[in-house]
């Protein structure tokens, strides 16, 4: 153990005990905040000072956040421990099934349910009866969903509303889910004994052997093959909740023998394209993701469809779309650039791909209408339009995959595009 010099920190101040307790919070949230991490973020408050709110901010940020995926749930702690003068209100109303005047309603940030639920771990979750002036009762609506089963309400939760333990189960939910897909027919032949095509070669070679007596007929069947699949993920700030989650199920896909595929690809797009396929054949979950994220420097951050898509044609259409590939294209399409440019790119992926299948977080609300440039722009030229917020919207995949004929919603949202 390395010796530390004495901190120049008051005794009797309370900057270090608090300082400690956030850093419990943190990983009781599945951060790496042990103590040497604690005691380096207290000399780093010690150096940069306690005068300015974003210098505190990112010396405990250096300190406490090694991972992208962490920093959504870094964030939301910090405004939960140190700024929100009604955070521990708000806690208690995120971790309660849906109690109506508990908070504002407002809509739930990323990871909020997640760092509410570290920084409550021991703390009474009750609420005392409250009842209006005039004598009223309070009228209280609770969330049926705890009468499933509590796999069934995993299943249609969504990623980003999940919990520390509610992610941990999922993560073992993808892991037993499967991708199959149906083999090819090649162009190629073999013989078979029973086949349905003449084999005019293997029967005369054979007749050949027997002085051209021709004593039986031979017959060949077309090869099977199975096809690529190819991930495109957004892993933008909008995405990066849902990108994680998507990248566990894909390691589970690409480390599932038998699962028919002949090679998985996975790239990651923000500002720029980054190929993380080695990264998926490494058996650890956790470490594949790290790795992902070391090589991915984009993540969290802008997002540019069409340059990306742009880059994947240029230069690797040819090499992983070949074989009849399908492809997952994962994002919101919520993009600035050209809208052309992101029209005339999808349309080439869409020619060089077998099935070409967007998956849309957006799409889990009711609302939902093509109205944003990019999402009018890539529609047309995807074969099926689908959710992918929760893991029954990934198990739908697999029906996609299947039905060459199913387009999600698609033909619906065309549909709109037409009338408006």
């Amino acid at each position: 153990m390395p010796d530390h010099p004495p901190l120049d920190i008051p005794e009797d101040g309370k900057l270090t005990h608090n300082i400690v307790w956030f850093a419990r919070a943190l990983r009781k949230a599945g951060l790496p905040a042990g103590p040497g991490r604690t005691l380096d973020a207290i000399r780093a408050v010690e150096a940069a000072g306690f005068s300015s709110k974003q210098d505190f901010y990112w010396a405990l940020h250096a300190c406490f956040v090694t991972r992208p995926e962490h920093r959504a749930v870094f964030a939301q702690i910090f405004r939960l421990y140190w700024r929100d003068p009604r955070y521990m209100e708000h806690m208690m109303a995120m971790m309660l099934p849906a109690i109506r005047g508990v908070q504002d309603e407002r809509q739930s940030q990323a990871a909020e349910k997640r760092a509410a639920e570290a920084l409550l771990d021991g703390v009474e979750r009750d609420v005392p009866e409250e009842r209006p002036q005039g004598g009223d009762e309070v009228e209280i609506d609770i969330d049926a969903s705890r009468t499933a089963s509590a796999e069934e309400r995993l299943r249609t939760l969504d990623f980003e509303q999940m919990s520390t333990a509610e992610a941990e189960a999922a993560k073992r939910m993808l892991a037993r889910l499967t991708l199959p897909v149906r083999p090819l027919q090649s162009r190629r032949t073999q013989a078979a004994r029973h086949g349905r095509l003449p084999d005019w070669r293997g029967t005369m070679r054979a007749a050949m052997r027997r002085g051209g007596d021709l004593r039986e007929f031979a017959t060949k069947t077309r090869k099977t093959r199975w096809p690529n699949l190819v991930v495109l993920c957004d892993i933008s700030g909008s995405m990066s909740q849902y990108s994680r989650a998507i990248l566990q199920f894909l390691h589970a896909v690409a480390n599932h023998k038998g699962a028919g595929w002949a090679k998985v690809h996975a790239f990651t797009f923000g500002t720029r394209l980054t190929n993380i396929t080695r990264h998926l054949a490494t058996r650890d979950v956790d470490a594949a993701l790290a790795a992902a994220g070391a090589e991915a420097q984009d993540w969290e951050g802008g997002t540019r469809i069409g340059e990306c898509l742009h880059a994947f044609n240029r230069d690797w259409s040819r090499r992983v779309l070949g074989q009849g590939a399908v492809v997952l294209l994962i994002t919101d399409g919520l993009d600035r650039d050209d809208p052309e440019l992101l029209r005339r790119e999808t349309e080439r992926l869409h020619l060089s791909a077998r099935r070409l299948i967007w998956l849309n977080p957006l799409l889990r609300w009711d609302g939902f209408a093509p109205k944003a440039r990019g999402v009018a722009a890539m529609l047309p030229h995807v074969d099926s339009f689908r959710a992918g917020h929760n893991i029954a919207s990934l198990e739908g995949v697999a029906a996609a995959l299947s039905d060459p004929k199913d387009t999600g919603e698609k033909a619906r949202l065309m549909q709109q595009m037409r009338a408006g």
